[in-house]
């Protein structure tokens, strides 16, 4: 007798029969086989197991006649056994793997961006215009040295610790080839390039094509080395060491074996077929000397010409950690929050592991500030950045630039399915099949690209215009620019926020 799965499909395929017209594109375009024509009864038809709310098809039906629903099938009520819970002991125990899951952690908890408000000048302070005075958004980011040095003229020297230049404060975060298409990464690195600002390889090392743009490129460097070589390390203008990553923090990385294939496997030096998994810690990395070690030999490796960045995971005592990177020659500290996305991570881990990148922020800032070392680093953060007014709050909490993902794939067409682990995206975004990588042109990606990031440094304008603030640099850690609303006392305590009204 087989198996009864228990398991409800948790989409419906709804397709209005007097508008479709059996065209079948439906069937063409969707990888994961839901749709298929019934010859008998001469109509289309859907196994709605397979559907994962991509909404492909929805998008491409000439006549409109689709739309994905949400099931209303439902488990009895119960307050402590959400259906979610009970469909997740329903998977383990007919497959007896962990649970993985892509994008972010999509849990209720607080968005702490959500509670901070923005303050605006009247009339002891006038607001600015950005359409008729200028606004400066130019950010660098990398030491800061406090010694000025000038010549015989008076002029002053060059020679300080190495910056990255940004036209905006926002990069494009890490995300690896193999875990996202080649073309996805190439609309990266052009938009990055015409932005003027950079996008990071993530830890599947740099196609050789892309080379060309590598004075907009962040090249990391991963506990598994993949991919990592001399040229490569020169091929950037910045070297990320990951330590730590928001969705997996005290994990390493998996990319299966069936997504190794062909460049992917030449970019990261590892055999076709042969699953990349990063060891959960860098194995020449244990006390903070060992890190201060790599840091070094990386520069040394660059000739000294390229600032170093530390990402870690935003956890419990985040704050102790960046001091450490800090003192060990890091130029740039990236901290992860727990809602940023990955390709894929254990559910668990995903959702329960880690903290809000906000409060890391504030408690990071706040940390070397009161050491006297914040003008050693810059801070980069991300972890679900979604629109640019979490940049400005970001900004003003002690952020100096934040990094973007989830929010560029979108951009790119992505649709949050959350199922990028299984390499079958039908926007060409998260797959390496040939025949849907093409789905995304990278230029047309660039564009869209180009037009969010363009748009959101018109709204940072504005708000700092609002604010009576000119330069980027006179929000960067002004907390007096943010109030708190429906938050502890605690809460605004660990943020350095007053509440609303005061």
């Amino acid at each position: 007798m087989p198996a009864i799965s228990y398991l409800y499909p948790a989409f419906e395929l709804v397709r209005d029969e007097s508008r479709c017209t059996a065209c079948r594109l439906c069937e063409r375009q969707c990888a994961n086989g839901v749709h298929r024509y019934n010859a008998e009864l001469g109509r289309m038809q859907a196994d709605e197991r397979a559907c994962v709310a991509c909404h492909r098809c929805v998008a491409l039906c000439p006549t409109r006649a689709l739309k994905v629903v949400r099931t209303n099938n439902a488990l009895r009520p119960n307050a402590n056994w959400s259906q979610d819970a009970v469909e997740e002991i329903y998977r383990q125990a007919e497959s007896g793997g962990v649970l993985l899951s892509s994008m972010g952690n999509p849990n209720p908890f607080p968005v702490y961006w959500d509670h901070l408000l923005i303050n605006a000048s009247q009339v002891t302070n006038p607001s600015i215009d950005p359409l008729r005075e200028p606004m400066e958004t130019v950010t660098f980011l990398g030491k800061k040295s406090v010694d000025i040095r000038r010549g015989p003229d008076g002029r002053i020297l060059p020679g300080g610790a190495p910056q990255l230049r940004l036209n905006v404060p926002v990069l494009f975060s890490a995300m690896s080839y193999g875990s996202i298409s080649y073309n996805a990464h190439e609309a990266l690195a052009r938009a990055a390039q015409e932005l003027g600002t950079y996008y990071n390889t993530g830890e599947g090392g740099l196609h050789r094509d892309l080379y060309r743009y590598g004075a907009n490129t962040i090249v990391q460097v991963a506990s598994g080395r993949f991919g990592v070589h001399p040229d490569y390390l020169n091929a950037g203008a910045a070297i990320e060491i990951k330590m730590g990553q928001g969705a997996k923090p005290g994990i390493g990385g998996h990319l299966p074996g069936n997504k190794i294939v062909g460049d992917i496997s030449r970019t990261r030096m590892i055999p076709e077929g042969a699953d990349a998994i990063s060891p959960a810690p860098h194995h020449d990395i244990y006390p903070i000397e060992d890190l201060h070690q790599l840091v070094h030999s990386l520069k040394e490796a660059s000739g000294y010409k390229k600032p170093v960045i530390v990402k870690v995971a935003a956890v419990h005592n985040v704050a102790a950690i960046a001091s450490g990177v800090a003192r060990s020659g890091a130029d740039i500290i990236a901290i992860d929050g727990f809602r940023g996305g990955t390709g894929a991570a254990p559910t668990r881990i995903r959702d329960n592991v880690g903290i809000p990148v906000e409060l890391a922020l504030a408690a990071v800032d706040q940390r070397l500030r009161e050491e006297g070392i914040r003008g050693q680093v810059s801070l980069v953060v991300g972890g679900s950045i979604r629109s640019s007014a979490d940049v400005v709050k970001a900004i003003a909490l002690g952020a100096d630039a934040v990094y973007i993902a989830t929010a560029a794939l979108i951009a790119l067409g992505c649709h949050l399915c959350r199922s990028c682990h299984l390499g079958r995206c039908n926007w060409g975004i998260a797959t390496q099949r040939e025949e849907l990588v093409r789905r995304l042109d990278p230029e047309e990606g660039k564009r869209r690209l180009v037009n969010l990031v363009t748009a959101w440094k018109h709204e940072i304008e504005e708000m700092m215009g609002g604010m009576g603030i000119n330069a980027i640099e006179a929000l960067r850690g002004n907390r007096l620019m943010l109030r708190g609303i429906g938050l502890t006392q605690r809460e605004l305590d660990i943020l350095g926020v007053r509440h609303a009204g005061e």
